[in-house]
C-alpha cells in the first residue's frame, strides 16, 4: 500500500503520518502549507505543495507515487471563522473534496480514510454519543464535515471505494514536542495563551446542567488519533478491491467526558498557573458531548490509551518548546 494523506504537515496529519511511517506504511504528503510545516515531517517522506482543489497536481500525486489509498484531513476547521466566512468553508472543505474524488475515482484508487468531527452532531442531549446519534450540526463547519461524509458514501459506491469517515472528539496534547498544536482555535491552548500573557484561564458559563456546571468534553490524545486513522488505513487494505464498496463511520473518542473546570484544573497543576476565572457563556456551547467509543473498538480494535495528564502535560511542553524557539 502507498497512502497519499493530505494536510499531512499540519497538526493532526503529522502525527498521521508519524504513526503509519512508524508501522512501515509508505506515505507520501500532499499540503499547501497554510497552516502546515514541513518541519513536522519525517525525513524522507514525499511533500507535495499544493492543494487539493488543484485536480491536477492530485492527479499527478497519485500517479506519479503510486497512490492506492489517501487519508483525507487537508480542511479549515475554525467553527468562528466558519460562521464568518461560510462560502470559504463550503469552497475549501466541500468543494476540495469534490476535486480530491473525482481524482481518486480516475486514478483507481479504492480505499479513503476521512477525516469527520463530533461537530457533525452539533448539540446532543444524550449521555453518549452514539453514531445513531441525529446529526444536526450548529455552524458551516459541521455542516461542511456532514456533507463531506455523505460525498464520500456516495462516491464510494459509485466508484466502488471503499470508506472509513472518523468523527474525532476533542483533540488534545502532543506525541513529541515539536508536533504540538501551535494554534489557539482549541481550548487548551486558549488557556495556554492566557497563561503566557500573565492572565488567569477563562471558564466560559458555569451554569450548565452539569456536575459542576462548566461544559463536558470528552478529550482524545492526538497520539491515539493518529493510532486509530492506522487502524482504519489497515482495515481497508485489508479488504479486496474488487470487493462491493462498503463505508463504515466511526466516533473517535474516550467514553470519558470531563468538564472545563476539571481541564482547568489539570492546567493549573501543570502550569502552576493562577486559578481560572468565569465569563459568561458563549453562544452555541452544548452542556454535554461525550463519545460512544463502542464501535471503534469492535470494528478497529482501537482503544485510547492516555489520559487527561499526559494530554496536557505534553500540550504544555510542546507550547514552552515554540515559545523558546521563537
Amino acid at each position: 500500500m502507498s497512502w497519499l494523506i493530505t494536510g499531512g504537515a499540519g497538526y493532526i496529519g503529522a502525527h498521521v503520518v508519524r504513526a503509519m511511517v512508524a508501522s512501515g506504511e509508505r506515505v507520501v504528503v500532499l499540503d499547501d502549507l497554510s497552516t502546515g510545516l514541513p518541519e513536522r515531517l519525517p525525513p524522507g517522506v514525499p511533500l507535495v505543495r499544493g492543494s487539493v482543489a488543484d485536480g491536477p497536481l492530485v492527479a499527478g500525486a497519485l500517479t506519479e507515487h503510486g497512490v492506492t489509498g489517501v487519508v483525507h484531513l487537508a480542511a479549515r476547521k475554525q467553527v468562528a471563522e466558519s460562521v464568518a466566512e461560510p462560502l470559504l468553508y463550503y469552497r475549501d472543505n466541500v468543494g476540495g473534496l469534490t476535486t480530491l474524488l473525482a481524482a481518486v475515482a480516475a486514478a483507481g484508487v479504492r480505499r479513503l480514510v476521512f477525516s469527520s468531527s463530533a461537530a457533525v452532531y452539533g448539540s446532543p442531549d444524550v449521555p453518549l454519543v452514539t453514531e445513531e446519534t441525529p446529526c444536526r450540526p450548529v455552524n458551516p463547519y459541521g455542516e461542511t464535515k456532514l456533507a463531506g461524509e455523505w460525498l464520500v458514501r456516495a462516491a464510494g459506491r459509485a466508484h466502488g471505494v471503499h470508506t472509513v469517515c472518523l468523527r474525532y472528539f476533542n483533540v488534545a496534547g502532543a506525541a513529541v514536542p515539536e508536533l504540538a498544536d501551535r494554534g489557539a482555535g482549541n481550548v487548551i491552548p486558549l488557556f495556554f495563551e492566557r497563561i503566557e500573557a500573565g492572565l488567569p484561564p477563562v471558564i466560559f458559563g458555569d451554569d450548565y446542567p452539569t456536575p459542576d456546571g462548566t461544559c463536558v468534553r470528552d478529550y482524545v490524545h492526538v497520539a491515539d488519533l493518529a493510532t486509530a486513522h492506522l487502524a482504519a488505513a489497515r482495515l481497508l487494505a485489508g479488504v479486496a478491491p474488487e470487493a462491493p464498496a462498503g463505508d463504515l463511520t466511526v466516533n473517535v473518542g474516550t467514553g470519558v467526558g470531563v468538564s472545563v473546570r476539571e481541564l482547568a484544573a489539570a492546567v493549573t497543576e501543570v502550569t502552576g498557573a493562577a486559578a481560572p476565572v468565569v465569563a459568561e457563556r458563549r453562544p452555541g456551547d452544548p452542556p454535554r458531548v461525550v463519545a460512544s467509543a463502542e464501535l471503534a473498538r469492535e470494528r478497529l480494535g482501537f482503544v485510547a490509551r492516555h489520559g487527561l495528564a499526559e494530554m496536557v502535560g505534553s500540550a504544555w511542553d510542546g507550547w514552552r518548546r515554540q515559545a523558546d524557539a521563537g
